[in-house]
């Protein structure tokens, strides 16, 4: 989709459609009056006859408005005026887009992007019009035999700001919103592609295919270079599959030669069955999902990438799959990870970690500013914290406050979760340094707990995705999050 920023008045737009707020009830927004007072008045009559009461999401759309110069006029409603904020105004757009791509409309002008959001800049009113409308627009279906073709689709959107002297830094908020978009959109793709599709191989083709196309460096270590690492962690969990692992690691050099980089880690088991710890049948396909802190990894990749942010980030992706087998893990197996410490396996559904624990022990020789891992590690975290945010957990409170404030301003929420030692106590095993599991109490601190032994060396966060990467039920897929998250924090970074 094509982006562009104008300023100007709504009536005098020669466009497909002008898009325009009405609020409960029945006020129009102040692009709204203006087009009904060269109407005179014709809007205020159809909100009158209470054809649209201005109910956020709901949409009306006008064919020969008079006097004005588009072809229609899109009502779009905000709700309640004194209760709009970040959700009211992303559903609206997400309201206006849908519509303008299911009618027909191939530009349109949206005033919406001119509208006061409670405590937020024009820069994130634009960034988040063209977030959300690619994000309304996105669709999976390569997979199907019969593709549902959008008759005329939406190609082209012109986001309008008040005044010209906003245009230059509206310009700026599109191509980081596009950029960001763009990640989020190759994050959906690789977590909705099915496990026989989506396999370690496929994620190291992607992370060589970014790398060509913006000039990253890519290294992809298979079976004997994981070996000679000692990874014995990760190893352990790739046996019971026929696909081979890989250690996928990706250069982002942006920044000066030899300043330390951040680290981003992303979880890449490509199908999670839970080994001889097998998970129950009902939704088992979802584990598909089981990668998408890889695919989150790539895809913020791909956006600092097209951003050209003045930083060096470096991405670590351990894939696999987790399936059970004759040579699989049994609960009671002892591994030694790659920082020497040794795991007693006590559920074999556990895997995350253990691929991670030995990613992030490899993260150590980039000296890295921080280093932040990415994972949809634990149920126990839908379970605390549903859908709308990550859990944050950090041995580092500036880091974890940098994370925090990188959520907001992405609207990508994170919510920072407790690591104290007092949980680390539940990890204790009678025959190894530690168990992977620490009983149900706690489960995603606990698992985060396990982490953080392989994270001495270095500023840590984890951020567990299990409730916010996907959806189930009739929108299931892949969510994109948290690329918007991973792309702000670094955008900060490159900035400080």
């Amino acid at each position: 989709m094509e982006f562009s920023i104008k300023s100007g008045s709504p009536e005098k737009q020669r466009s497909a459609c002008v898009v325009i707020g009405v609020y409960e009830t029945r006020k129009l927004s102040l692009a709204g009056e203006m087009i009904d007072r060269v109407a005179k008045g014709y809007l205020s009559d159809i909100l009158r006859r209470g054809d649209m009461e201005g109910k956020n999401g709901t949409t009306l759309l006008l064919h020969n408005v008079p006097s004005t110069l588009c072809d229609r006029v899109l009502l779009v409603g905000l709700g309640k005026e004194r209760e709009f904020k970040e959700n009211e105004y992303r559903t609206a757009i997400k309201a206006a887009i849908k519509t303008l791509n299911e009618t027909g409309s191939l530009e349109a002008v949206v005033y919406l992007t001119e509208l006061s959001v409670k405590k937020r800049s024009v820069t994130w009113r634009i960034e988040q019009a063209a977030i959300v409308a690619m994000e309304a627009v996105y669709r999976f279906d390569k997979l199907k035999s019969k593709q549902d073709e959008v008759r005329r689709p939406l190609r082209k959107l012109t986001l309008s700001v008040q005044r010209r002297n906003e245009i230059s830094e509206a310009e700026a908020a599109v191509v980081s919103g596009q950029a960001i978009a763009q990640g989020m959109n190759l994050a959906k793709d690789l977590g909705n592609l099915p496990g026989n599709i989506c396999t370690p191989t496929y994620l190291a083709e992607q992370a060589r295919g970014i790398g060509k196309t913006y000039g990253l460096k890519v290294e992809v270590l298979d079976t004997p270079e994981i070996e000679k690492l000692g990874m014995g962690s990760f190893l352990s969990v790739a046996k019971g599959s026929r696909q081979p692992p890989k250690l996928i690691v990706m250069h982002y050099q942006g920044g000066a030669k030899k300043a330390p980089p951040v680290v981003l880690v992303g979880k890449g088991i490509t199908f999670d069955a839970g080994g001889i710890s097998l998970k129950p049948a009902a939704e088992m396909d979802e584990m598909k999902y089981d990668m998408c802190g890889a695919a989150s990894v790539l895809g913020t990749m791909k956006a600092i990438a097209q951003m050209q942010l003045k930083l060096n980030v470096v991405a670590i992706i351990p894939t696999c799959e987790n399936l059970p087998d004759g040579d699989a893990n049994k609960p009671g197996d002892i591994v030694t990870s790659m920082s020497g410490q040794t795991i007693e396996i006590l559920n074999t559904d556990a895997e995350g970690r253990l691929i991670l624990c030995d990613a992030l022990t490899y993260a150590e020789r980039f000296e890295p500013q921080a280093v932040v891992d990415v994972a949809t590690l634990t149920g126990a975290c839908v379970i605390a914290l549903g859908h709308h945010a990550s859990g944050l957990f950090s041995n580092n409170d500036t880091l974890a406050r940098e994370l925090q404030h990188a959520a907001d301003d992405a609207y990508d929420r994170l919510w920072h979760m407790p690591l104290w030692d007092d949980y680390q106590e539940q990890l204790k095993s009678n025959f190894a340094d530690m168990a992977n599991i620490g009983g149900r109490a706690a489960g995603s601190v606990t698992a985060a707990c396990f982490l953080s032994r392989f994270t001495k060396k270095y500023d840590w966060a984890h951020l567990d995705i299990a409730g916010t990467a996907w959806k189930s039920g009739k929108d299931k897929g892949a969510t994109g999050r948290p690329v918007p998250l991973l792309t702000h924090f670094l955008i900060k970074r490159a900035n400080a």
